[in-house]
């Protein structure tokens, strides 16, 4: 090939992308990146989906300039999906078969995304939900992140597994006690607007160093307890919602409104063209929003959180880059969590270690490129784990999946064609034995290629007062107080 047809082959992609006279490619290019990321939010929770009851319009106006992986996968519940991200893999293969118990602490063997970025001279930054272990080793203090704010646990109240034993009380979502870098602090206000509030701050301190960052905003909401502001609620109540209900979409519009805010700031400061903004979440809905006479709206997906089917897994994926990306397309390859390691990494050419974890997912950069690039079918699967201690092999089929662009195969029994019949209403097994068998030994395979790493079953439960970050709580309590959380 001579020369200059090489250098167009690489260099075209981005000029038809950006319009620009002059572009460079996007592997290796280090823009920032900013990945905001919700807990328990399905894809019927956006107005811009079809969800007639919540608004939420900054979402909508990002969706609508947003390249959109159309079918993109996560884990049906939040650790394994936190940890398909962070090491670019399944989540059994770090060791986290379930949210709770010691089991959702990211193998120590993990090198992890923020590490990775670090040695692209990234600084990185955590704020929200970490959910990969509250031991120091496994904090994210001590798996790549600089700058860190964060809920104990699964999630902020929850007590009993982790979190500070002051935020057990009725209202946890408001002035909750959180950890910021390696001291206890006592935030004001709501959850989501103090997660926000500091990772801008962040980011603003990031831009004007000239610094390429990633700011991970992880948000506790809208998972439970449903907990809003008032003025976030006072119009669902109006509509004839329930309490419950009206909290969880007071808390919906209220990461809409934040995410406004987000955007509205890196508009001001001009810094649009050189980062990367990326908004999902972590798996599917809980069943909980509706009026006397609206009901629950899923998007036409069957499932929901913690489910073997679509509406546990696909969640919405949307991604802008000013200049960069096209606008308002749609991708609709089948993608999952665990290729945005490698996305991520090729963006800032990291460097990565010869002895580390095997990458099983691919990079996203051919298809940001070109959405109609070759892309090759490929087999995502799911375990909803969460066995009883000693019962893993009775749950080898209880609650997974098996996903292929046209196919779903649940339970290792009912096989959907998606293609056709995207919300899973016709069992084709009898039909199509063959891919069933096909999907089954598949699945069989994965199956005992997880088993050895899975480093954190049988480990003792801990004593509610023996949990790191109680201890800690009270050490700090006694020493010198807890002092308010300033930006």
């Amino acid at each position: 090939m001579k020369p200059y047809f090489a250098l167009l082959t690489i260099f075209l992609p981005s000029l038809l992308l950006s319009g620009l006279a002059i572009a460079k490619p996007l592997a290796g290019s280090k823009p920032n990146i900013i990945f905001v990321i919700t807990d328990d939010q399905g894809m019927g929770d956006f107005s811009c989906f079809g969800n007639e009851l919540v608004k939420t319009p900054h979402f909508d106006k990002f969706h609508e300039g947003a390249i959109r992986l159309t079918e993109y996968h996560v884990s049906p519940t939040c650790a394994p999906t936190r940890a398909a991200l962070m090491s670019g893999r399944v989540a059994f293969k770090n060791g986290v078969t379930h949210t709770i118990l010691q089991r959702e602490r990211m193998a120590l063997s993990t090198f992890t995304l923020p590490q990775a970025l670090k040695t692209a001279g990234y600084n990185t930054g955590l704020f929200g939900k970490w959910h990969l272990g509250d031991e120091i080793e496994y904090r994210p203090q001590s798996r790549g992140f600089d700058e860190v704010l964060m809920h104990g646990a699964g999630g902020i109240g929850q007590t009993v597994h982790g979190d500070f034993p002051s935020n057990g009380s009725e209202n946890t979502y408001f002035d909750s006690v959180l950890l910021h870098n390696d001291t206890v602090v006592k935030s004001e206000g709501f959850c989501t607007d103090v997660f926000f509030d500091a990772g801008i701050s962040w980011i603003k301190k990031q831009h004007d160093a000239k610094k390429p960052y990633f700011a991970y905003i992880s948000l506790n909401a809208p998972h439970g307890p449903l907990i809003a502001p008032e003025s976030s609620k006072k119009r669902f109540y109006e509509m004839g919602c329930s309490e419950n209900s009206a909290a969880r979409f007071g808390m919906i519009e209220n990461i809409d409104d934040n995410f406004g805010k987000l955007l509205s700031k890196l508009e001001k400061w001009q810094a649009l063209e050189n980062t990367l903004i990326i908004f999902t979440t972590d798996n599917g809905a809980v069943r909980i929003g509706k009026t006397i006479e609206t009901p629950y709206y899923n998007a036409g997906l069957r499932g929901g959180k913690n489910s073997p089917y679509e509406g546990g897994s696909h969640v919405p994926f949307l991604a802008q880059w000013k200049g960069m990306l096209k606008e308002g397309v749609d991708i609709n390859a089948l993608t999952a969590h665990i290729d945005l390691y490698k996305t991520f990494t090729d963006l800032a050419g990291a460097t990565l270690p010869a002895e580390m974890q095997t990458i099983e997912g691919r990079t996203l950069l051919p298809l940001l490129v070109n959405h109609e690039a070759e892309w090759p079918d490929r087999e995502l699967f799911f375990n909803c784990g969460r066995w009883p201690e000693g019962q893993r092999e009775k749950f080898k089929y209880l609650k997974c999946a098996v996903r292929t662009q046209q196919w779903r195969l649940v339970d290792n029994t009912a096989l959907y064609d998606i293609s056709q019949d995207p919300g899973e209403n016709h069992d084709v097994a009898e039909k199509h034995a063959d891919v069933v068998a096909r999907l089954s030994a598949a699945y069989d395979k994965w199956w005992e290629s997880n088993i050895p790493f899975m480093v954190n079953e049988g480990l003792p439960k801990i004593k509610a007062d023996q949990h790191p970050f109680g201890i800690l709580y009270k050490k700090q309590l006694a020493e010198k107080g807890i002092p308010a959380f300033k930006n």
